[in-house]
């Protein structure tokens, strides 16, 4: 995988935004950046008010968009997975924990694909509730879509999840595919130890029966 580009706006009066340039300069000296574009805000701010950025320091690299100021640490990290989906379901994650809901579904709509990094969220045990919840926001925006039905096998891999509130969010967006190919997955939660999850996939089963009639 080749190095990320990265885009950094600034302006003449940030204190921040001089460490931000360094340490990406550095990372572009090291090839962890393939190539770095920095922008003064106050020379063309035009730039800014065609991505929508209203402060500095701001960074694109790759796919991943960071606002505030980062350590060369963090800035490393997020360049070594910038274009990966785990990278991407980071951002998503770091989103949805800051309350930045329409920021992501933005992203999301502008490249439907990017819709699966929402998956890892939804099998993180750890993400908490509000980053859960937004992440399920996020999947029912996508309702009996192509991009929604696309992630039918992922969905059913997460159904056998071994956290109960994993398998009944999967259920959950099984049902919300209509797709017929997501039944068998369903049928064999209907039975689950868990009553949630059971109750859950018999209401997707259900929702799935009644849209193909």
């Amino acid at each position: 995988m080749s190095a990320p580009d990265a885009l950094l706006l600034i302006s003449t009066h940030c204190p921040h935004c001089p460490a931000m340039l360094a340490a990406l300069a550095e990372l572009v000296k090291q090839g962890t950046i393939g190539r770095l574009e920095a922008v003064n805000l106050e020379q063309r701010p035009e730039v800014g008010e065609a991505l929508g950025v209203r402060s500095v320091p701001w960074l694109r690299i790759g796919r991943i968009e960071l606002a505030g100021v980062h350590s060369k640490t963090e800035l490393a990290e997020w360049a070594a997975k910038a274009d990966s989906e785990a990278g991407v379901a980071d951002w998503f994650h770091l989103l949805l924990k800051e309350g930045q809901l329409p920021r992501a579904q933005a992203v999301i709509e502008a490249a439907p694909a990017l819709l699966a990094a929402v998956l890892p969220i939804v099998g993180n045990v750890e993400a908490s509730l509000n980053v859960r919840l937004g992440a399920g926001v996020l999947l029912e925006h996508f309702a009996g879509s192509d991009t929604l039905r696309a992630l039918l096998p992922r969905l059913g891999e997460l159904s056998q999840h071994a956290d109960a509130r994993v398998r009944a969010d999967a259920c959950h967006y099984l049902g919300l595919t209509a797709d017929a190919g997501a039944e068998p997955w369903l049928e064999a939660r209907v039975n689950d130890e868990d009553a949630d999850v059971s109750e859950i996939a018999a209401e997707s089963l259900q929702a799935i029966s009644g849209s193909s009639k």
